[in-house]
């Protein structure tokens, strides 16, 4: 049960989202300051940041939190899960964490075309795998005499990620109108099956 400080602060983080959000479809990310945003949100700045570190936490959320949630989702697949589909699971609570689709869909479009967002978003995700390669390298490795050297790890989070960045991509160019996870599996077929 989330108590009354929690759902207050859920209001306030959601109006504060709500207007930064549309701020930047109007006027763009680049060009939105964080005193316009605190301004039509009613707060001051200080309280803008006590619920978001940094502009771009508007946009990308607690990159940290997030990966966190993917590194313990993928951790908590059942050990005979593959490796691919231990961390598509990962990636599908990453997905639906923070937002509703509508939501997430305008986050990302902001991030595929702003280009400092996306580099800042690149950044953040090149940590992410580094931190799931051995957490994919132990799943691997599971069984006696299967030692599994760090380039397997590696090619398959790496490949993921990719497929990943390039299905929502394409479903925000396509304004959602295609199903996320299909485009997914999708690209994922392509690098597997013709590879």
């Amino acid at each position: 049960m989330t108590t009354l400080w929690e759902r207050s602060r859920q209001v306030a983080v959601q109006a504060i989202l709500d207007t930064a959000v549309r701020l930047f479809a109007e006027q763009g990310y680049e060009q939105t300051t964080i005193a316009q945003i605190a301004r039509e949100a009613g707060i001051s700045q200080r309280s803008l940041f006590r619920y978001f570190g940094t502009k771009e936490d508007l946009v990308c959320g607690d990159q940290e939190a997030l990966g966190e949630l993917l590194k313990r989702t993928v951790e908590q697949q059942p050990a005979e899960m593959s490796a691919w589909d231990a961390l598509r699971a990962g990636f599908e609570a990453v997905l639906t964490a923070n937002h509703p689709p509508e939501r997430a869909l305008e986050l990302s479009r902001l991030i595929f075309d702003t280009p400092s967002l996306h580099s800042r978003y690149i950044e953040k995700r090149l940590r992410w795998q580094a931190e799931l390669v051995p957490v994919i390298r132990a799943r691997l490795g599971k069984g006696p005499g299967r030692p599994v050297p760090d380039t397997q790890a590696k090619a398959i989070v790496a490949t993921v990620f990719a497929c990943v960045d390039t299905a929502t991509e394409l479903w925000a160019g396509h304004d959602g109108r295609i199903d996320l996870a299909d485009l997914y599996d999708q690209c994922l077929a392509a690098v597997r099956d013709h590879g």
